[in-house]
């Protein structure tokens, strides 16, 4: 038996189990093949394919530039590194809001041509029938609610969401018909710990929480925010685990000053 196939791969099955188990649930997300493979190869369990490499990845201010063909581009070179994770991909701006029919083809040329497992999109009520749809082609569909970036204009700032009562009281409404609709995990970015966990405790479907305190079913955290690869953003709920800015940067300048100091390649690096 090869080792490819006995590693056990994690579905949405698993999610729904882990949530009845009580066992948290770990998120990142990925963007590339050389990264994605040491994430899966360290045991997490779900890999977002994020709209977020518009930031990290090309260097946009926000997400909303980012194209259907470059998140496929980035799903497929993540799909080919995993063995174990659960892949999802951001349906970007503009591929599905407003009209489903558009929708669907945006989530079905996705899990074609990349080979993921599973889309996620924004909002609630609003785009109810895009998500209607995607569902009934059988594709597993994520929800995201709470600070919803691809709406940063319409909101004008990305504080914390759901702060008053009739924000927290549709944000609840959404998430309830996002249960009853069949998604099978819903995101929660930027809410108030308290309305997290009274909305985690009220849906079927598992929660994965940024900022959104830890009474949520799981935690998601953008990579290279995690690894310390960003340095100019710093939001209450980031916990950075390496300085990987500065630990790059101080080895290009060692191999630089090697180079220069005529030190590398040596004997032993030469033919």
């Amino acid at each position: 038996m090869s080792v490819h196939n006995s590693i056990k791969r994690v579905t949405t099955h698993t999610l729904q189990e882990m949530k009845s188990k009580g066992e948290k649930i770990s998120m990142l997300t990925a963007y590339d093949f050389s990264m994605a493979r040491i994430y899966d190869e360290a045991g997490i369990d779900v890999l977002l394919v994020g709209d977020s490499a518009s930031n990290v990845m090309a260097g946009h201010e926000t997400t909303l530039p980012i194209t259907l063909d470059q998140m496929i581009y980035h799903a497929q070179s993540v799909v080919r590194a995993v063995k174990r994770a659960l892949i999802v991909v951001d349906l970007p701006f503009g591929s599905y809001q407003g009209n489903w029919r558009e929708a669907l083809k945006s989530a079905i040329r996705i899990m074609k041509e990349s080979g993921a497992h599973a889309i996620k999109l924004e909002g609630g009520e609003e785009i109810q029938e895009s998500i209607k749809r995607i569902l009934s082609a059988g594709v597993p569909v994520m929800g995201h609610l709470g600070l919803t970036p691809q709406s940063i204009y319409k909101f004008g700032t990305y504080v914390v969401r759901a702060k008053e009562e009739e924000e927290a009281a549709k944000l609840k409404a959404d998430a309830k018909l996002l249960d009853e609709m069949g998604c099978f995990a819903l995101v929660l970015e930027k809410i108030p710990a308290h309305l997290a966990k009274a909305v985690s405790e009220s849906v079927h479907l598992p929660t994965i929480g940024i900022g959104a305190g830890p009474d949520v079913d799981g935690q998601v955290l953008v990579s290279h925010d995690l690894l310390g690869i960003t340095k100019d953003f710093n939001p209450r709920f980031l916990r950075r685990y390496l300085d990987l800015f500065d630990m790059t940067k101080e080895a290009v300048q060692r191999y630089i000053s090697d180079v220069k100091n005529r030190d590398f390649p040596n004997e032993n690096e030469s033919y």
